[in-house]
């Protein structure tokens, strides 16, 4: 979706002038605007100023069952925003002399192997995070969407049967898959499990008290925001805004991808260190300036779709992917930047080098107008341009959007062909079996058929007959995306194989269905 000018340097690490004085005058009633405009139910905003944290609130309610308030210290799941924590925690390995960026996964990882033999020979650290190893849009992400019952082991053994989708280092595609490799490779090398070398490596050294990549520790803390979506309908996003189970989530195996939990105050830290390239306030530091230096350079080319409408204004003209940041431009000024979205919670992680600045915003929510529309009002703010609303074109963005696919998915299932299926349901029962995923079984009642992802806990559904030998299923747990599964039958009428593919086109890529191939269990 973006491009990168060839003559992009590391300009970004050069501190030029600084920024404004402070945060908008408005910037509590706008946030409590966009908040309750959106129906999210609590926030908490983060920002620093040359050196200095000039804000670090909560607004409004850690979730609507107990509506207490979210202050500075509430725990928000912080999803993808997480993967430059991995890649800070390889930087103290690399500071340390134990690893290189360019070191070879296999000389670090034994056992570790891609689909390809000449990939995994040549894959490097540096490869495992910057989305350019050949593998799909989010491949393998179904190991540990929505939940996952594998080990990070598990999963780095199971990397070898996902093919690739193009070649080795030939383009970019985002994976969740090769960070779960970074954080067994971190294990590894330190003797220690990813969530302690973490908590004993980042985060205590940090000086981040509340953050937390243990699953465990984040739902027994007392002061955490708890997911809220809206489901149920046709495509998410539809419908009112509810509570989820907050037990729902990835796998621990997932946690160098995107499965930590910090504060307003831990992500105002984290801020400070990496606008000081490494430096920790006060005294020492996390990581070398040379590190800071690595993670904030350049390295694959995303390609850039433009926004429709008003939002064109906010396309970059050049972005690329660094280790665990996006670098691109707004409006002539360098970004470094991340977004993540985790089944309830989205965050987004900003800073402008050249201003000294950067913030946080974290939503108990998955709402589109409060992260994007004051993403964009406080980049306004802080590079001196015109003030302008906005929230309002992200909102209608989204409206807009899930309305189309709204009318996608009921003009593919109103008239479906009167035909199939070509056995008697009895006949598509069994164990079916992907090489990358696992398991799936299909069983027979007597009501009907019913489906089991059994490597995924839980996601299991009713299947209905759609047309011809392919069937929907809409899983029992609504947080999960509905999928055809068709039947391809050989000369016998036995099923030969079964293939997926999520029913709405606006569906998480993380539900990866249409890489899986399931054919029988003998």
């Amino acid at each position: 979706m973006r491009h990168l000018f060839a003559f992009f340097t590391l300009c970004s690490l050069v501190i030029g002038s600084p920024a404004l004085a402070e945060p908008p005058a408005d910037i509590d009633a706008r946030i409590e605007t966009l908040r309750n405009q959106s129906e999210t139910p609590g926030m908490a905003v983060a920002i620093v100023e040359d050196g200095k944290v000039v804000l670090a609130k909560g607004y409004g309610v850690r979730a609507l069952d107990a509506p207490r308030k979210v202050d500075a210290d509430t725990l928000f799941m912080i999803a993808s925003t997480g993967k430059a924590f991995t890649s800070a925690a390889l930087a103290t390995l690399v500071d340390a002399g134990k690893i290189s960026w360019d070191d070879r996964v296999i000389d670090h990882l034994p056992g570790f192997q891609m689909y390809d033999a000449w990939v995994t020979r040549e894959m490097t650290i540096r490869d495992l995070l910057v989305h350019r190893s050949g593998l799909g849009l989010g491949a393998g992400d179904l190991l540990i969407v929505p939940r996952g019952s594998l080990s990070r082991q598990e999963i780095v053994e199971r990397l070898r049967y996902i093919e690739p989708a193009t070649s080795f280092r030939s383009g970019y595609a985002y994976d969740n898959i090769l960070y779960i490799v970074a954080g067994r490779l971190i294990e590894v090398v330190s003797g220690q499990r990813w969530e302690d070398y973490m908590r004993d490596h980042v985060f205590k050294p940090a000086g981040m008290p509340n953050a937390t990549a243990d699953k465990s520790r984040q739902l027994s803390a007392p002061d955490r925001a708890k997911p809220h979506g809206r489901v149920g309908g046709p495509v998410r996003g539809t419908g009112p805004v509810t509570l989820l189970d907050e037990t729902d989530r990835l796998g621990q195996a997932s946690a160098p991808a995107g499965l930590i939990a910090a504060s307003a105050n831990d992500l105002a830290r984290w801020l400070q260190i990496q606008l000081a390239h490494g430096k920790v306030p006060g005294d020492g530091r996390l990581f070398s300036e040379d590190a800071s230096k690595e993670m904030w350079t350049p390295v694959t080319p995303i390609p850039i779709s433009a926004w429709p409408g008003v939002l064109a204004e906010t396309t970059p003209t050049y972005a690329a992917y660094a280790l665990g940041w996006e670098v691109q431009d707004y409006q002539g000024h360098q970004i470094i930047w991340h977004a993540g979205g985790l089944f309830g919670f989205t965050t987004v992680v900003v800073m402008i080098p050249e201003k000294d600045v950067g913030f946080a915003i974290t939503l108990n929510s998955e709402e589109i107008e409060p992260r994007y529309g004051l993403m964009y009002e406080l980049l306004d703010h802080y590079l001196g341009l015109p003030k302008r609303d906005w929230a309002t074109p992200f909102g209608a963005f989204k409206r807009d959007r899930i309305a189309a696919a709204e009318d996608a998915v009921a003009s593919a299932q109103a008239t479906p062909a009167q035909v199939g299926p070509s056995l008697p349901l009895e006949r598509y029962a069994g164990r079916y079996r992907d090489r990358w995923y696992g398991d799936m079984t299909v069983e027979s009642d007597g009501d009907g058929l019913r489906v089991d992802f059994e490597t995924t806990p839980n996601m299991q559904g009713p299947l209905e007959h759609y047309q011809y030998d392919t069937f929907i299923v809409r899983f029992t747990d609504p947080a999960i995306e509905p999928a055809y599964l068709t039947f391809a039958l050989d000369a016998d009428g036995k099923v030969q194989r079964i293939t997926a593919k999520p029913a709405s086109p606006i569906a998480d890529f993380s539900f990866d269905y249409q890489d899986l191939l399931f054919t029988p269990v003998p």
